[in-house]
């Protein structure tokens, strides 16, 4: 898991963004898992060198686990499934598409930039 500390470190960023690793860092359509502050979030990046920042929290089984979930598609949506129920999550907005007959719940989603070889995410705090 990477450790990134919400204050800054070295990289200059623009304001309210944090840089949490470099895209070398990433596997393409495997999970990594990183602390901003006291929040594991799961960064994912797709075979289109696009990368998302959802929870890594499963609402579900209440497991900070979606970093390795199952990364694939439904319809044009990028999606992870949950490793333990799983449960089926849009990585673009965090909607669960595959509820498995339980209530809907959803994953947080933070903005993500790529900039110079470093993956940035729009940070404010706690959500």
């Amino acid at each position: 898991m990477t450790l990134v500390e919400p204050q800054r470190d070295d990289t200059v960023t623009p304001s309210g963004w944090v840089r949490v690793c470099a895209v070398d860092d990433l596997e393409v359509e495997r999970g990594r898992a990183a602390l901003l502050g006291g929040t594991q979030i799961a960064l994912f990046l797709l075979t289109t060198g696009r990368v998302h920042a959802v929870s890594n929290f499963d609402p579900y089984s209440r497991a900070n686990v979606i970093s390795r979930g199952i990364v694939g598609t439904r319809q044009d949506a990028p999606t992870v499934a949950s490793p333990m129920f799983k449960q089926v999550f849009d990585l673009r907005t965090g909607t669960c598409l595959d509820t498995q007959g339980k209530e809907p719940m959803s994953l947080h989603v933070w903005p993500v930039a790529v900039d110079d070889g470093n993956v940035l995410v729009r940070w404010e705090g706690e959500p």
